[in-house]
């Protein structure tokens, strides 16, 4: 596991910049944008070094199917 942006700020590290990490290193979440479900999950990502945003995010309440989040 990385360093997260958080982590890095307590240890005053402030132009840290976190390593990419390819897509399929992390998983998409079909939690509806808004939602206390994806907002777990943006802060499980955070506190993980992960990438916030991931390409196949669920992205509006017609994208797909209605299955609980991949991740939480």
């Amino acid at each position: 596991m990385q360093v997260s942006v958080l982590e890095a700020i307590r240890e005053g590290m402030w132009d840290y910049e976190p390593k990419d990490i390819e897509a399929e290193e992390y998983a998409a979440t079909r939690a509806m944008p808004g939602t206390r479900a994806k907002l777990d999950v943006l802060a499980m990502r955070a506190e993980q070094g992960l990438p916030l945003w991931h390409d196949e995010d669920r992205l509006e309440y017609d994208d797909g199917n209605d299955g609980p989040p991949a991740e939480l």
